[in-house]
């Protein structure tokens, strides 16, 4: 069945993907970002796929844009069967070195972003009693990573936000939740992290400096192995999620990312058997 997909965060890699993906599977795709200005990699390869999408401005930081692009698929479609949450941005910085600025960005985009664009999609599936928000978090969002704790911080809230929504939305209301949680997606990672880095200050001549070497020399040392997906891989992961009619609460993208978190979610791989005891113990449902 066709769906109507509003996506964030489509102007590079995952966003582009996805939207891709989804359209060629004959889904009615909104691929949204925060500057129109940005469209050419999306444009050039919804051409490429021969796929036809609608792009709309989207500032996850922006409620009054949140709204304004959610009312905008409302008034064509009449409905939106599924979100994906995938605006983010990365961030490399011990918690000394951060700056406020930073630090307040990194949650905004990465969690608090997600919750705008929850909430302004919820009424909507609420009242249809059916619907789809998939957050596109991270194997951060369930393990602690040296110079990443701001950006994890944030997407344990993600992993969080996702849980506690669908312990009583979806058996209420019918609306599904759902973590993706990649391991590295393969683009240009650490030639982004020293761009990164550069941008907020450059690498500090500190007690931290060879922690921080070593860090990025490791991912360097892992290119090409099987830590690192494409946007593509990935993408297909969400397009399996979109498919499903009984989705899970979390789900990881690969062997590697299932190695690397199994001390967390081994005995609880897609959430349910979590939910169920929330909703029993919490809501008094069996």
């Amino acid at each position: 069945m066709s769906k109507i997909i509003l996506v964030t965060g489509t102007s590079t890699g995952l966003g582009i993907a996805i939207s891709v993906q989804a359209a060629r599977a004959g889904h009615t795709v909104y691929a949204t970002m925060r500057n129109l200005d940005r469209r050419g990699a999306l444009d050039s390869a919804a051409r490429d796929a021969g796929v036809s999408l609608h792009v709309l401005q989207l500032d996850v930081q922006d409620m009054a844009s949140v709204d304004a692009a959610v009312d905008r698929v409302i008034a064509e479609q009449g409905r939106i069967d599924t979100l994906v949450n995938n605006a983010g941005l990365g961030f490399v910085r011990s918690t000394e070195q951060a700056s406020e600025a930073d630090i307040q960005k990194i949650l905004d985009i990465n969690f608090t972003g997600v919750v705008r664009c929850t909430k302004a999609v919820l009424p909507h599936m609420r009242k249809a009693r059916t619907g789809h928000v998939i957050n596109i978090s991270s194997v951060g969002g369930l393990v602690g990573q040296p110079f990443n704790e701001i950006y994890c911080a944030a997407k344990f809230a993600v992993e969080g936000y996702t849980e506690s929504m669908a312990s009583y939305i979806t058996p209420s209301f019918g609306v599904h939740f759902t973590s993706v949680e990649p391991g590295g997606i393969e683009s240009e990672f650490v030639s982004n992290v020293l761009k990164q880095v550069e941008e907020t200050g450059g690498m500090l001549d500190d007690e931290y400096l060879p922690i921080l070497q070593r860090y990025i020399g490791g991912s360097q040392n892992r290119q090409g192995g099987d830590i690192y997906q494409t946007a593509d891989e990935v993408a297909a992961v969400v397009m399996d999620v979109i498919a499903s009619d009984q989705p899970p609460i979390r789900t990881r993208t690969s062997r590697w990312s299932e190695a690397f978190t199994d001390l967390k979610t081994g005995p609880d791989p897609d959430g349910r058997l979590q939910q169920a005891r929330v909703i029993e113990q919490i809501l008094g449902q069996g």
